[in-house]
């Protein structure tokens, strides 16, 4: 799907009659496609732009188009069916693997969650588990390590087939080691996808189409 971010702007509130702008008139084009990596220090509007994106909020001016159609006129959930969005910090909810991969398409099928593991060369460690998919998990994973914890998201994300990839520095909380292993994942994930990426490392975004930068 394509994407294009025509002047949005975006202001929050900070406290009783103050205001802060996030952004201001920002523009970009990306194509069906894509990956786009996106730098910029603390604050510059990262995360705001792919939450404005995900319609988690809504730009207080400007536009955003999803394959030449104002993503307003979508509902949201044909906008998030086709959204696949990994954070920073992974999730794990208190259930089995499968359950958790679920989470990300209620209705997936048992064979569509092994598929996802297998994307993401995750499927070799839960199968070498003694209960396999169905091993328990406490809320917060503490059982996983950070990486298998991440590939638990990446497979949750994908599970649902998404048009378009974001990435919230997924690998900002990992070691260089582990970093290798993750970007192996990545790289899968984003074949055929219009891909966005904040980046924490410039390695992440090495293999990046064009690579935003956000400044003041």
């Amino acid at each position: 799907m394509s994407i294009i971010v025509d002047k949005i702007s975006y202001t929050y509130e900070i406290g009783t009659g103050f205001e802060r702008q996030a952004l201001k008139e920002v523009s970009c084009v990306i194509e069906k496609g894509e990956f786009i990596g996106l730098i910029g220090h603390t604050g510059s509007g990262k995360s705001t732009t792919v939450n404005l994106l995900c319609r988690f909020y809504e730009p207080t001016s400007g536009q955003i188009l999803i394959d030449d159609i104002d993503y307003k006129d979508r509902s949201l959930g044909f906008l998030r069916s086709k959204i696949g969005f990994v954070q920073q910090t992974p999730f794990i909810f208190n259930g089995t693997i499968k359950d958790n991969i679920k989470y990300g398409k209620l209705d997936a099928t048992d064979e569509e969650v092994i598929v996802a593991c297998k994307a993401v060369d995750i499927d070799g460690f839960i199968t070498s588990l003694p209960n396999g998919y169905d091993t328990k998990l406490e809320d917060g994973g503490n059982e996983l390590s950070t990486g298998q914890k991440q590939l638990i998201s990446f497979a949750r994300a994908i599970v649902r087939k998404p048009s378009i990839m974001i990435l919230d520095e997924a690998t900002a909380s990992i070691d260089t080691e582990t970093e290798a292993v993750i970007q192996k994942a990545i790289n899968k994930i984003l074949v055929g996808r219009t891909s966005i990426i904040i980046a924490h490392r410039l390695s992440t975004i090495k293999n990046a189409d064009i690579i935003l930068v956000m400044n003041n």
